[in-house]
């Protein structure tokens, strides 16, 4: 199963631009295909074994594990059929940088928003780990309580957090990744041009690659076949406007990419596990229920 390219939606509010995932109680398998975005985000995992990649390299996360994933570098995870529990937090650094032109701006902040700096994608320092993780658990519950209270104890610990990575020296140069260049390149054309039949042929002769280059490729880089990857984020755009509009299935699958309606049903059904009708009002019955909740397990 899918759960959650560059990734074009805000994560968070323009009041609170901070997102926490919650990411537990897996029935089965799950993969969360490679994407980026331009904020940074931090990987905790409170129970593994975590599959995660980060800029081409793959790391095993276990219970107590901490990962980077620094603004615009290719990353995805990914766990077994086991009971996996982890959070990701999510933020620009804008909500933690103080908009001065200072050596904190010109040496940490503007590098890494620049992508010229990045942090070191695991920690594996065990003395480091050791302070990193009370933060991140007052982290969490800092995040759960409501007002502008809240932003500032978030801010802090996100501080905490960057002043302990730059001491310990994870903080390093980045280099041009000219492979990472070209499958940012290619994500962005499938995600402009979903709704088209997209196959090996159009997609090969549109960057001037071979078919089995392009197909290599994406089994050893994005880990799913070209086919499994469209589908990936036709039914992402098609769970978008389940959740937001009141477009019939039949005008859902027609924008999303499907021609046939029933295999739509079909993809929809296998990857989200119940029909898009179920799904809508599934949600629909959870949003009321949630309402008055605090907001700190929802999905961005």
């Amino acid at each position: 199963m899918y759960a959650e390219l560059k990734e074009n939606h805000p994560h968070g509010t323009r009041e609170y631009p901070f997102c926490e995932y919650h990411m537990r109680y897996f029935p089965h398998a799950f993969q969360i295909p490679v994407h980026w975005h331009d904020e940074m985000e931090i990987i905790y995992v409170r129970k593994g074994p975590l599959t995660v990649e980060i800029d081409g390299q793959k790391f095993t996360g276990e219970d107590g594990s901490v990962f980077i994933a620094s603004p615009g570098v290719l990353h995805m995870m990914s766990a077994p059929d086991t009971p996996v529990d982890y959070f990701t937090f999510i933020f620009p650094l804008e909500f933690i940088s103080f908009q001065t032109k200072d050596a904190l701006e010109d040496e940490v902040f503007f590098p890494l928003r620049n992508h010229t700096r990045g942090f070191r994608p695991e920690v594996a320092d065990r003395k480091l780990l050791g302070k990193l993780i009370p933060i991140l658990d007052e982290l969490v519950e800092e995040n759960g309580k409501m007002g502008t209270h809240r932003q500032i104890q978030v801010r802090i610990r996100l501080l905490q957090m960057m002043d302990l990575l730059v001491e310990y020296s994870q903080l390093e140069e980045l280099t041009r990744n000219a492979s990472g260049e070209l499958e940012k390149e290619i994500l962005l054309y499938i995600q402009d041009n979903y709704h088209d039949n997209i196959g090996l042929a159009e997609l090969s002769e549109h960057f001037h690659l071979s078919e089995k280059y392009m197909s290599r490729l994406f089994s050893e880089r994005f880990h799913m076949t070209l086919t499994q990857y469209v589908n990936y984020v036709r039914l992402r755009y098609a769970r978008h406007l389940l959740e937001s509009t009141d477009l019939s299935v039949t005008e859902i699958a027609m924008k999303s990419g499907y021609q046939n309606v029933s295999y739509f049903i079909r993809r929809f059904s296998s990857a989200m596990g119940e029909s898009p009708l179920r799904y809508r009002n599934g949600k629909a019955r959870r949003d009321k229920k949630n309402k008055i909740k605090n907001s700190k397990n929802d999905v961005c």
